[in-house]
């Protein structure tokens, strides 16, 4: 089951997050297969958590599997998502998407 932010128990629809993200995803290389997969595994993190879920860590389950897919689809679907309100928002939220995590170099090695 799926809590929305209105309070309403609604059951969870995987075909409702294929939908979201094909939005998303459109005129990108992402197949049909691809969305299939996405919605797949959003549902199993989902049920690993238990057997009711919020509409908010649905949200973030996309964008997560989503960030793994496709960079352009992720900005797409985070810029509604979140609400973006301008070109700042995007600005902020691409550089947390490329946002290099590896390790540092140490002076002295090459």
């Amino acid at each position: 089951m799926v809590l929305k932010r209105s309070g309403q128990r609604v059951p969870f629809d995987p075909n409702k997050i294929i939908t979201g993200v094909q939005a998303a995803a459109k005129s990108r290389p992402v197949s049909a297969d691809d969305l299939t997969s996405l919605a797949q595994k959003v549902e199993d993190s989902l049920r690993l958590a238990g057997n009711e879920t919020t509409s908010e860590a649905i949200g973030l389950a996309v964008l997560s599997q989503l960030r793994e897919l496709d960079h352009v689809a992720y900005l797409r679907f985070a810029s509604v998502y979140k609400g973006f309100e301008g070109p700042a928002d995007f600005e902020r939220e691409a550089a947390v998407l490329t946002k290099s995590t590896a390790p540092k170099s140490r002076e002295g090695e090459a």
